[in-house]
């Protein structure tokens, strides 16, 4: 039990010294936004580093559970289906788009002000899926 309180001191100890970091750079306090941002860099950074460490079960071991850490205080994304269903109210929209970057564009801002949690790569594959 020990052992994981201390992986989860140092990375929340972690966390909050990134978000700090980037508050003193931007001279002002980072919105919620920004926070989960340098979280989801944090997570994606233990998750490449996973992928080199198997040689070390000690290490691996310790990064799992500042990954499952780090995604606890991240709030859940969408899933495809979610998005594709999220986005119906704009399919005209999406179809009428003139490029994929407009389609994204439109999807994007409509989920945003819907203040959903998606990823790109989830995004382009709801706009896909509306758009066969």
């Amino acid at each position: 039990m020990q052992a994981h309180d201390a992986v989860a001191r140092n990375i929340l100890g972690l966390a909050l010294g990134e978000i700090q970091t980037a508050e003193a750079r931007a001279n002002r306090a980072l919105g919620d936004d920004e926070a989960m941002a340098v979280l989801r860099r944090l997570l994606k950074s233990n998750e490449e580093t996973l992928g080199h460490a198997k040689d070390d079960p000690s290490r691996t071991a310790e990064l799992k559970r500042e990954i499952e850490l780090l995604s606890e205080l991240l709030p859940s994304a969408l899933s495809p289906d979610a998005v594709a269903a999220a986005l119906a109210p704009v399919a005209d929209a999406l179809r009428a788009a003139k490029s994929a970057g407009q389609a994204m564009g439109v999807a994007m801002k409509h989920l945003k002000s819907k203040g959903a949690v998606v990823e790109a790569t989830v995004v382009q594959e709801a706009i896909r899926r509306l758009l066969r």
